[in-house]
């Protein structure tokens, strides 16, 4: 019995520490081979990119191939963004340069510059004729410029048929008791060559016949035209001076175009005058042309002032505003120009989008209305509270081009070159031995090519732009200010018949554009004005050349960004060498080539 029982208790303990040692040995292993295998697979899963360049893909941690970076893991929100989106950080953000801001609706506003000259009254400007057909034996008034008073003796004429006329006269008067009517029709013919009363009882009380007549004013104003001269022989009704009054004149503004949508009758005009430094005028718009000046492409609008002072003449220099609203539209989706990258054709935004912790832009093309001051109404698409990138759209479109995302030059997308090598790693775009400035042709010049004439046209154009653009990278203002005129000059210059089809509309916009800006280069007095001007220029150029690519030579876009306060601003060049013609010597090499034209 007592074997049979130690017999029972060594069995079941052989049984126990069996299992105990299976357990240990076999389950163990399975659980670490589990989770082996879960880390391996979490490993593998894991997706690491770079901060600052989000077309960075690795299935493994490191350094970014593009600017040294260590990659970061992919958070799971990633995988619920739009597949166009460009996802950017917070910090990434910052060292871009992207600010974003709330689309919002506001009643649209715009402040128009208007320039145009003084011109006289036409409703006080008056013929100055003779009623005395004969010789001109005096001039009392010699020269233009004179100012005479209505009834002031201006010239004396000397007349046969006037002199037979007062022999009529005399002859009349001694028979006047029996002759009325006759003396009184010799009266009347007199007064038909204007002579007065007084001058025809002159003639009878001293029953001489005068051989010199006085030709009197007949309006007061100044003598803007003197048309004969001592000696001369006139006929009757012929015009001798235009005289002028300067009472009341007239300030008439260009309105272009695009302008001629805001401005209105009644608006109000703040102007100044060049020549009359730190005085303002006002009034409103008493007129505007109904018919568009088919060279010019501008339409006049008149403002009428009181210069009983006389300090506005004829021809002065005007510059004003109106601060004008758009009818039929008391609120409006706007958004600023630097949020909106144009392309000719298509005008896109890019609109931030947050999932999570994730932040993303997203392109979308927009219809743009009219335009603003510092910005454009938004005419379809975007909603009010929609958040959009104000600034650093730029970098934003460059991610996205990077990525093979859609983007502003490329709507539907494609790889691209990085302009690096990276060791034969695919990361979206093949590998570039031609370092890191990419080379690109403007794509839209392929829709608008330029033919020989329009390029022959253009090139005294961009010579003096870039004489002007080296006078400023050399601080030389007077050089500056010189290439300026001449680029206007060039510009006024150019037969718009060259350009056919497209062109030609494209042509009219950069025109009118670059009219604007340069419209008072050759007053300026500082290089800082010529300076924000050529950044207005620049910016259109640039645009221009990208539209029709006019030069058989390779031009280079080049970028500050410390420009414009900080905002940036591009120019052109044939020299790869940066010369920044908007700091010259302070900061001569302050830039970069964005882009390369050939």
């Amino acid at each position: 019995m007592i074997t049979d029982k130690k017999t029972i208790i060594i069995v079941i303990s052989a049984l126990v520490a069996g299992l105990i040692l299976g357990w240990l040995i076999f389950g163990g292993s399975g659980n670490e081979s589990d989770e082996n295998r879960h880390d391996t697979e979490m490993e593998e899963e894991t997706t690491w990119t770079c901060s600052m360049h989000p077309q960075i893909r690795q299935n493994e941690p490191g350094d970014c191939p593009i600017c040294g970076m260590e990659l970061i893991p992919v958070d799971e929100d990633e995988n619920e963004m739009d597949p166009n989106a460009i996802r950017m950080s917070e910090t990434a953000m910052q060292l871009a340069g992207v600010h974003t801001a709330a689309v919002g609706k506001t009643k649209p506003l715009k402040s128009v510059r208007l320039n145009g000259k003084v011109k006289a009254d036409e409703r006080l400007v008056h013929s100055q004729s003779t009623h005395i057909p004969g010789r001109i034996e005096k001039l009392m008034v010699n020269y233009t410029g004179e100012f005479v008073k209505k009834g002031q003796t201006i010239a004396y004429v000397y007349s046969p048929d006037l002199e037979s006329a007062q022999e009529e006269l005399l002859e009349a008067y001694k028979i006047k008791a029996e002759q009325p009517q006759m003396f009184n029709a010799a009266k009347e013919k007199l007064k038909n060559w204007k002579l007065t009363d007084n001058q025809i009882a002159k003639i009878l009380e001293s029953g001489k016949i005068r051989e010199e007549f006085q030709i009197l004013a007949d309006v007061t104003g100044y003598v803007t035209k003197k048309n004969v001269k001592l000696g001369d022989y006139v006929k009757r009704g012929q015009m001798i001076y235009e005289i002028t009054g300067l009472s009341k004149v007239w300030v008439l503004f260009d309105v272009y175009e695009t302008d001629i949508l805001w401005i209105k009758k009644g608006d109000q005009v703040n102007f100044t005058v060049a020549s009359l430094p730190g005085k303002t005028f006002n009034s409103t718009i008493s007129y505007i042309d109904p018919i568009i000046n088919p060279m010019t492409r501008v339409a006049k609008a008149r403002v009428e002032m009181n210069n009983s002072n006389h300090v506005l003449k004829p021809e002065m220099f005007a510059s004003g505003t109106v601060e004008a609203s758009l009818p039929d539209h008391d609120d409006a989706v706007t958004v600023p120009k630097t949020a909106v990258m144009w392309t000719g054709k298509r005008s896109v935004v890019y609109v931030k989008n947050t999932t999570g912790n994730e932040i993303s832009f997203l392109m979308r093309e927009v219809t743009l209305g009219p335009a603003l001051g510092d910005g454009y109404i938004i005419e379809d698409g975007l909603q009010e509270g929609e958040e959009i990138a104000v600034y650093g759209t730029f970098s934003i479109d460059a991610a996205a081009q990077l990525a093979g995302k859609p983007s502003m030059m490329s709507p539907e997308g494609g790889q691209v070159m990085t302009g690096h090598d990276h060791g034969g790693t695919d990361m979206g775009g093949s590998a570039s031995k031609e370092g890191p400035v990419e080379e690109l042709k403007a794509e839209v010049s392929k829709s608008l090519p330029a033919d020989n004439k329009v390029r022959d046209a253009l090139q005294p154009l961009y010579k003096a732009y870039l004489q002007w653009k080296d006078a400023l990278a050399g601080d030389n203002l007077e050089e500056a200010r010189k290439n300026a005129s001449g680029m206007k000059s060039a510009l006024d210059k150019i037969d718009m018949g060259v350009f056919k089809g497209d062109s030609h509309q494209a042509w009219m916009d950069y025109q009118e554009t670059l009219d604007k800006s340069m419209q008072h280069v050759q007053h300026f007095s500082d290089i800082e004005q010529l300076r924000k001007a050529f950044q207005t220029v620049s910016a259109t150029m640039v645009e221009m050349t990208k539209l029709f690519n006019p030069l058989d030579e390779t031009i280079y876009v080049q970028h500050c960004p410390m420009a414009d306060n900080n905002k940036g601003a591009d120019w052109l060049s044939t020299d790869k060498e940066i010369k920044n013609p908007y700091f010259g010597s302070s900061m001569l090499t302050c830039g970069e080539v964005t882009r390369t034209i050939k």
